[in-house]
């Protein structure tokens, strides 16, 4: 009967030490080797778009088992969906102007200003109006696109024009500098009014034609947690860090 028992017993603790190996395994294949799987998720302006995919990179490369879940749109668009109730850790904003409708309840830490953009005239490669400054933007039957005025590169156009003292007629209002950027890109639109940085990423797509620094519009960024994240202000710090804004060096933006 003892050797009955003790074979019972070596077929429990047999049975224990497989339990335990199986839950261990499955924390490794949950986390990455036991790291805990978490997201962070950050809406930022649409400008930003190619820049902040290099900063996530950088930043999940850094705190294994993390996911950040990114998404692109007018900073209007954002704020709006955030005060609506849309989940969102971060929000990277394209001018300070933007933050301003947003619910002090989101407002979970301090704002940084962590980078500068200016506008930039964006013509197909061929430049078939032949737009060689601001000053052709009257042209007659010139298809001109621009950013809807209440998206931050709409309200740094209209106060482009407002300086320039001109009315030039609009062919299309787009949803955000992306779709601005697009339409030429297209060969929709004659000349686009974007950011420096769309254009220098655009690369050959389109041409950039410059704004005289003393009429250009320059918008500052702002970033912030809007929610108890921990991982919220993790990321914050990453854009803030000297590897956040030489990424942002690389594309053209500048710091404030």
């Amino acid at each position: 009967m003892r050797g009955v028992a003790r074979s019972l017993a070596l077929l429990a603790l047999t049975a224990l030490a497989l339990t335990g190996c199986g839950n261990g395994s499955g924390d490794g294949a949950a986390g990455g080797g036991g790291a805990e799987e978490q997201t962070v998720t950050v809406l930022a302006a649409a400008s930003l778009t190619d820049v902040f995919e290099l900063i996530a990179d950088d930043f999940e490369a850094d705190h294994p088992g993390v996911t950040v879940d990114q998404s692109f749109a007018a900073s209007s668009t954002i704020i709006q969906q955030v005060n609506e109730g849309a989940p969102g850790d971060v929000v990277a904003l394209a001018g300070m102007g933007s933050l301003e409708p947003l619910d002090e309840e989101h407002r979970h830490r301090e704002v940084a200003q962590f980078t500068t953009n200016s506008l930039q005239l964006a013509v197909p490669p061929d430049n078939p109006a032949d737009i060689q400054s601001v000053d052709d933007l009257t042209a007659d039957g010139l298809r001109l696109v621009v950013c809807e005025e209440q998206v931050p590169c709409g309200t740094a156009t209209a106060s482009l024009f407002e300086t320039l003292g001109i009315t030039p007629t609009i062919a299309s209002y787009e949803q955000d500098v992306r779709a601005t950027l697009t339409k030429v890109e297209l060969g929709e639109a004659d000349v686009g009014i974007v950011y420096r940085t769309d254009v220098t990423e655009a690369g050959e797509r389109v041409l950039g034609v410059d704004i005289p620094d003393d009429v250009n519009v320059i918008n500052t960024y702002p970033i912030l947690a809007v929610s108890e994240n921990s991982l919220a202000q993790a990321f914050v710090d990453e854009v803030m860090s000297e590897r956040g804004q030489a990424h942002l060096a690389d594309a053209g933006f500048v710091a404030p």
